[in-house]
């Protein structure tokens, strides 16, 4: 038997319903769905409509054989629902079915049913999936390509991001049309001693001196224009110093803007050349201190840190720490810098403060700072030298290695250093310790009146004198 598109493929032997009009229905149910099956009351295919999309495959092979036979393992139970369904008069649901086509292959069918008769025949519509699932299949493919794209792109913009904020060159970010700063790099706001987020909004003009200005028009205009124009040297406001100014157009979302670099040039102000080499000769001995150098200004916030800082605080480089606050990383939050700055207010200077430091990744060490304060600078300012206790003893002092202390003034100087669970653990020891001498004291040394002055067994007296470290004690006395 032959299979064609909208022909009916059945088995003579069992004519369904309606046989006698088999070509006009062939073409009504081939117009409907892309496979029909005709399905007795005992579940056998008695005949089958193939529309064009699936007329390649040997559906002629299924008349005769039960529906359950020629389905895949997995979908059996839904075609029993089907039909069930179909044959008590029901409104079917459609159900996804896999129909086996030869060979092993599987198709996807979607189908539904409805009774012919009252002698439970059924014809089952199915469409095919096989286009839907490409369909899919492309667009999960574009999607995953979509997110591959993104992924590269919030990669890309985090290196330049991380490249933006690290570089030591001070780079900004300004509207064309306005002028104004959209952005800046932490840099640029330690050239005019501010932080990033003051510095947008301002106009380039106000960056510059006026008597430099109209040249940095003129470079502007050229960067806008497409050209490359060379950097110029500008004069920057209210402090005498001098930049390497430059410019480059780019757009963005629509918008032209303006990529401004200034590289500063030492102090213009200078008679000679004197000045700039002591100024250049501190710095170099100030990068290269052993201990921790920061300037703050007036707002708490870092303008200046050498390496040592930075490896103290554990950031990779002074980009990361500049336009941050100290008491990020010093003392203990809201006690120690508010009173070195009170002192530094009342006496300008303050030598070997007692505090702590605390990096990012690490447990607090203790520290002693020696401030001074210079409130007539061009930028009032105020300079810190940081030196850990374990630089200046050779020993790294934790929570463990705090002695037990003596006194009451001694346990309170541990608050901030370490744990209040610790602090309780300390004080205990301390009030166990005082507990035994004044014991021993009171029985003359006699140890064994000091256990039951104590409520304690002889063995357990000496267990704790043990570990409190009092007297000379017989190793017998342990058994």
């Amino acid at each position: 038997m032959t299979q064609s598109a909208g022909a009916v493929l059945h088995d003579k032997s069992h004519c369904p319903p309606g046989c006698t009009d088999a070509h006009v229905t062939s073409r009504i149910i081939a117009a409907a769905s892309d496979l029909a099956l005709f399905v007795g009351p005992d579940g056998t295919i008695h005949s089958v409509t193939v529309g064009d999309s699936v007329s390649t495959h040997p559906w002629s092979d299924l008349v005769g054989k039960r529906l359950d036979e020629t389905i895949a393992p997995d979908s059996k139970s839904k075609a029993e629902l089907l039909l069930n369904e179909a044959r008590a008069g029901t409104v079917t649901r459609a159900r996804e079915i896999n129909l086996q086509a030869g060979s092993g292959t599987e198709v996807p069918f979607r189908f539904s049913a409805v009774r012919l008769d009252d002698e439970q025949h059924v014809v089952a519509l199915g469409r095919d999936l096989r286009p839907l699932a490409t369909l899919q299949q492309q667009m999960v493919g574009s999607q995953q390509a979509m997110d591959r794209e993104f992924e590269k792109l919030r990669q890309a913009e985090t290196r330049y991001r991380l490249l933006f904020q690290v570089t030591a060159e001070a780079v900004l970010a300004a509207d064309a049309a306005t002028l104004k700063v959209v952005e800046s790099n932490p840099a640029a706001a330690s050239v005019y001693d501010t932080s990033a987020q003051a510095m947008q909004g301002r106009s380039l003009q106000e960056l510059v001196d006026a008597k430099s200005w109209p040249a940095v028009q003129s470079v502007l205009a050229a960067a806008e224009s497409g050209g490359h124009p060379a950097p110029i040297s500008v004069q920057l406001p209210n402090a005498q110093r001098s930049a390497l100014f430059s410019a480059t157009a780019f757009r963005q979302a629509g918008s032209l803007l303006l990529l401004v670099r200034l590289r500063p040039v030492g102090d213009a102000g200078a008679v000679d050349g004197s000045t700039t080499s002591r100024g250049a000769r501190v710095l170099a001995v100030v990068e290269r201190l052993p201990d921790a150098f920061v300037v703050i200004g007036e707002d708490r916030r870092i303008l200046l840190a050498n390496p040592a800082f930075c490896d103290m605080v554990q950031q990779t480089s002074e980009a990361q720490v500049l336009g941050q606050p100290l008491d990020r990383w010093l003392g203990r939050p809201g006690v120690d810098l508010n009173i070195l700055l009170a002192n530094l207010r009342e006496h300008g200077t303050v030598r070997n403060f007692a505090t702590i430091i605390t990096g990012d990744y690490n447990a607090p060490q203790e520290a002693v700072v020696s401030a001074v304060s210079a409130p007539h600078a061009k930028v009032p300012c105020l300079g810190f030298v940081i030196r850990t206790v374990s630089a200046r003893l050779g020993v790294v002092p934790t929570g463990a290695d705090v002695p037990t202390p003596r006194s009451v003034d001694q346990l309170l100087e541990l608050v901030g250093r370490v744990s209040l669970k610790e602090i309780v653990r300390e004080s205990t020891d301390m009030i166990e310790r005082l507990c035994i001498e004044a014991a021993l004291k009171v029985s003359g040394d006699n140890r064994a009146s000091a256990a039951q002055l104590l409520g304690l067994s002889r063995q357990g007296l000496y267990s704790k004198l043990r570990r409190h470290g009092l007297g000379d004690l017989d190793p017998r006395d342990f058994g």
